[in-house]
């Protein structure tokens, strides 16, 4: 059985900019995503790779998909399926109630503002999160909200905060909400 050089293989996995390095120890949580070059405002820093999913097979692999996963319309998410692949395709964004990260459509993450060497890159989980849940907020921030809540991109002040770093879906969900309320 030779190998056939026509044959593409395909990995699952995210980018990563070669101006940071991830699943550094983080003092927020575990890992950390870590710039080792300055990062310019508005440059790529990641972005997320995966399988394209729907709810139900989100479900199916919840063990497997543990905390790869984002959303990225209403029954669409991009995560790791297989535990070889997890790794890959985690970014390590760790949240931050003063992040220096949002989103550029649904899967690109971009700088928000310049960023220094050694800084750890985070992200404000309201920019792409829309869950019912809540999770305990360990960034240490002055503005810390002590508690992340799947939907606080509804916050009118975190919106105003972040204003086009929210992922496309969930801008696009604050528009029609704007537009139920008109």
């Amino acid at each position: 059985m030779g190998s056939d050089p026509h044959r593409l293989v395909t990995r699952i996995a995210s980018y990563i900019s070669p101006k940071a390095t991830k699943g550094q120890p983080s003092a927020i949580e575990g890992r950390g995503l870590f710039a080792v070059e300055a990062i310019a405002k508005d440059e790529i820093v990641a972005i997320k790779g995966g399988h394209i999913v729907d709810s139900r097979t989100l479900a199916e692999h919840a063990e497997t998909v543990g905390n790869s996963e984002i959303q990225m319309a209403d029954g669409f998410f991009i995560a790791a399926l297989d535990a070889a692949e997890y790794e890959g395709v985690m970014l390590f964004l760790n949240h931050s109630c003063e992040p220096n990260v949002g989103v550029g459509g649904n899967v690109v993450f971009v700088a928000m503002r310049d960023i220094a060497p050694g800084e750890e890159l985070t992200i404000d989980y309201a920019m792409f999160d829309d869950f019912v849940g809540q999770m305990n907020c360990q960034c240490g921030r002055s503005t810390c909200r002590g508690v992340v809540d799947g939907q606080d991109w509804r916050r009118p002040e975190l919106q105003a905060k972040y204003g086009e770093y929210f992922s496309w879906y969930l801008q696009r969900k604050m528009r029609q909400a704007d537009q139920s309320t008109a």
